[in-house]
């Protein structure tokens, strides 16, 4: 009976183990998410900035080789990233494609202009430099008229800088909803050793013996559960690159790494407190009190 006692005994002290690795890895995966997009706050306003375009708008009477000159003039410019142009009759194909009939038959011609798409580098993605970038560009006698949502620019423009501030709220949410659910994690876990604690204090034992062994051991929980965040985190990178790679750094490193340091310190640091605390507090209940 004693032997399978022990038995029973060890498993539910090695499934205690797993499962308290287990959340706080999976506590520290979200929290390295969160931090993963605070990192990258800064290239998300860039990312969002510079795909918002406007639209050159050529005159009818305009010779292609004029507006070829235009565009390759405008794409060497300081505040342009991209260029992109459109002739009418491709504009025709595209606009008869949404449609879903040919138009250009119907009406007899074309009544569609040759246009060039723009995109400006994020610096001058806001309202103020564009209505100076709209200026230079109305001064080329090829140009009719130039297009772009100026409600949307001012949108972007106003609540660009409020994004990394909700992410850092969302994080520092985040990060007390995980220091709270590991060290619930924590506590249950050291409630179930509260007799071994009360017999080692009975034959002698110091505090400071007691506690030992359950921090370094707490302390591998956390460590090993940061290593299985960042696996977790590394996974959902490399899954993610192709279809994410405008949007977050994947290709710096260092900011990777970066991350995974905080993860695993977060790790550590906070399955440490919480195992300190937890031990303190049996170390000074009375025997009745270990009942309760």
């Amino acid at each position: 009976m004693t032997g399978n006692k022990q038995i029973t005994s060890g498993r539910k002290l090695r499934s205690s183990y797993i499962t308290t690795t287990i959340s706080i890895a999976l506590v520290l995966f979200l929290l390295g998410i969160i931090g993963l997009l605070f990192l990258n706050a800064q290239r998300l306003s860039t990312y969002v900035k510079e795909n918002i375009g406007f639209t050159i708008l050529i005159k009818d009477n305009a010779r292609e080789a004029e507006v070829k000159r235009l565009e390759k003039l405008l794409s060497t410019s300081p505040f342009i990233k991209q260029t992109e142009y459109i002739d009418k009759d491709r504009a025709a194909e595209e606009l008869t494609e949404e449609l879903g009939e040919d138009f250009v038959e119907f009406l007899g011609y074309n009544p569609l202009l040759s246009s060039i798409d723009v995109k400006l580098f994020a610096e001058y993605a806001n309202p103020d430099s564009l209505v100076k970038v709209e200026e230079v560009i109305l001064d080329f006698p090829q140009v009719k008229e130039v297009i772009y949502q100026k409600n949307l620019i001012h949108l972007v423009h106003q609540n660009v800088k409020k994004i990394a501030l909700v992410l850092a709220g969302f994080a520092i949410m985040l990060l007390l909803i995980a220091v709270a659910l590991i060290n619930n994690t924590i506590r249950l876990s050291v409630y179930s050793k509260r007799f071994i604690i009360r017999t080692m204090q009975l034959v002698g034992a110091t505090k400071g013996f007691i506690r030992r062994p359950i921090l370094l051991g707490s302390v591998l929980h956390g460590f090993v559960g940061s290593v299985l965040a960042i696996s977790l985190l590394a996974s959902m990178i490399y899954l993610s690159s192709k279809e994410l790679a405008g949007v977050i750094g994947f290709n710096n490193i260092d900011l990777i790494f970066i991350l995974f340091g905080i993860v695993i310190v977060l790790g550590v640091f906070i399955t440490f407190l919480s195992t300190f605390f937890a031990v303190n507090k049996y170390l000074n209940l009375r025997t009745d009190d270990l009942y309760f």
